[in-house]
């Protein structure tokens, strides 16, 4: 019984723990796009924002990234609500945001936008351990609508596959 114990305290161990706390998901970019590379960047960011994130108040839904001529990497299109208590110093909830990206990750991403079809998309919006904001984001190909009913067919396969295993382990074991 002890050995049991000692046995799921390691596995237990062995998980890596991450504290990011989840503000906002775009569930729907990984259904319309394939998802080429993923990248972390920072997110320049005013007060009140951050006040309104930390509320858990933001939509991805319609965001995009684009990169400019200087090679800059711009999150467009995200909402932030106004923050409730904010004064005169409230930010606008649509605007543009600077991201921040290591040089060599910006470069990676504009040879990926010069293939034809290829986008930025964000992915997930969250806190990360020390409390920063980040913003996760992705190379991205759209697919074609037979893509997406493939995909859809092959997640209800697997899942009514686990529940026939799931079935038969319990039948065995009872």
């Amino acid at each position: 019984m002890a050995k049991m114990k000692q046995v799921r305290q390691n596995k237990a161990a062995n998980k890596p723990q991450t504290k990011a706390r989840l503000i906002a998901s775009n569930k729907k970019a990984r259904h319309d796009y394939l998802i080429l590379d993923e990248y972390e960047a920072g997110m320049v960011l005013t007060g009140t924002e951050v006040k309104s994130l930390r509320e858990g108040r933001a939509s991805l839904a319609e965001g995009f990234c684009s990169v400019d001529r200087r090679g800059e990497v711009w999150a467009e299109n995200l909402y932030i609500p106004e923050y409730l208590s904010g004064s005169w110093t409230n930010h606008t909830a649509r605007r543009k945001r600077k991201l921040l990206l290591h040089r060599d990750e910006i470069a990676k991403i504009q040879r990926k936008m010069q293939e034809a079809g290829t986008t930025i998309v964000p992915l997930r919006l969250y806190f990360n351990e020390d409390g920063r904001v980040k913003l996760e984001i992705a190379t991205a190909r759209g697919k074609k609508e037979y893509d997406k009913r493939h995909t859809l067919r092959e997640q209800q396969d697997a899942r009514e596959a686990q529940r026939e295993m799931r079935l038969k382990n319990r039948g065995v074991q009872g």
